[in-house]
């Protein structure tokens, strides 16, 4: 079977739904031909052959407010149907079996087209709700009533999905952890004073009160006695951690799994902020981030809405700490009342992975069919 994976994103960035994507195909590269409609100038390496269409006007670094408005809004309406255009012509040219489509972005039922899609078959994969990546409820609407398969992240999701545009079989299909990639040992004793705060990624606006609470709070243990490192992989330099009593380590973005794992075990605590002001995506979306941190030897902290799918699941499985507010001194006491429980709440996440996510069989329901 030979798949066109069409998305807004290349297969070799950063993102986690690229990280899926990655991890589905892996073993298969051979099989697997890259199709990408992007806004952005990109360039990436990787073992699947990858054909980026870029919409234009493409966004630069150097674009400030006005302009990025500008050219977003040239993009969606005056060359929106030149776009459309060559997405679809260079599908036309691909050999395949199968249309991978990821439901994200503007553009993704474009090649919902019956002669492009005679005698191939259509799978869907819907990562986040429609209205949280730029997509459209019709756009949603084609794409879960034309597939053959879909592939969902979450079955709160499924689940609105099959309320919204009628009831449809569906399959889970999440991001995974290898069984080399659970790592059975201790965390820190719980009488231990030093503390290493982990996170990677870039940090977004709405995640910055969440940053600015998490400072504060470990600012408060440090008070208290406690030595803390937080390590901050790929995020941008944030001026409210300037002067702070706790160490801050910045390191550069990669998305090589060895080194990411080294740094993971290395961690007493895993940081999951979840933005409170999109409902949209807290309540039907499962982070990527999160399911890497299931299978380390540290103890997983959420910090977000209560009613968002990866609260309920962590909640369920009693894997994790769990602060839903946005009050210091909560999840000050969060943290410190919780590093006497590290080593059940890990053990927990650790049964949570190899239940839930192991990525071998989730990557062969993926590719029966």
């Amino acid at each position: 079977m030979k798949i066109l994976s069409f998305q807004p994103y290349s297969l070799f960035a950063a993102g986690g739904g690229s990280r899926i994507l990655r991890r589905l195909y892996e073993g298969k590269e051979d099989d697997i031909r890259s199709l990408v409609v992007s806004a952005y100038p990109t360039s990436y390496d990787g073992p699947i052959v990858e054909t980026i269409v870029y919409a234009k006007p493409t966004q630069r670094a150097w674009m400030r407010f006005v302009l990025r408005t500008w050219a977003t809004w040239l993009r969606l309406n005056l060359f929106q149907k030149a776009t459309e255009k060559a997405i679809f012509k260079q599908a036309l040219k691909e050999n395949f079996d199968i249309l991978h489509i990821v439901n994200h972005g503007n553009f993704s039922a474009l090649l919902c087209n019956d002669a492009l899609l005679k005698n191939k078959l259509l799978w869907v994969s819907f990562h986040d709700h429609f209205s949280s990546v730029g997509s459209s409820l019709e756009q949603a609407k084609i794409l879960w009533k034309k597939a053959n398969r879909r592939l969902v992240i979450s079955p709160e999701l499924g689940n609105e999905y099959n309320s919204l545009f009628g009831e449809q079989e569906y399959q889970i299909i999440t991001d995974g952890v290898a069984q080399s990639e659970v790592t059975y040992t201790i965390v820190p004793s719980d009488n231990s004073d030093t503390i290493v705060v982990y996170f990677a990624g870039l940090l977004h606006l709405d995640y910055i009160p969440l940053f600015r609470v998490l400072a504060d709070a470990l600012d408060v243990l440090v008070g208290n006695g406690k030595k803390i490192t937080l390590v901050l992989r790929g995020t941008q330099k944030l001026d409210f951690l300037t002067n702070r009593k706790f160490i801050v380590d910045y390191r550069p973005l990669i998305i090589d799994n060895q080194v990411l794992k080294e740094e993971l075990d290395s961690a007493t605590i895993l940081y999951l902020p979840m933005k409170f002001t999109d409902p949209a995506f807290y309540k039907y979306s499962l982070s990527t981030k999160m399911v890497g941190y299931l299978g380390a030897p540290g103890v997983i902290l959420y910090h977000g809405p209560a009613e968002s799918a990866a609260c309920r699941l962590l909640l369920r499985s009693d894997a994790s700490l769990i602060c839903t507010n946005l009050e210091v001194s909560t999840l000050a006491n969060t943290i410190q009342q919780g590093t006497g429980d590290m080593w059940r709440l890990a053990k927990n996440a650790k049964k949570l992975a190899v239940q839930q996510f192991d990525i071998e069989k989730i990557r062969s329901l993926f590719w029966e069919s």
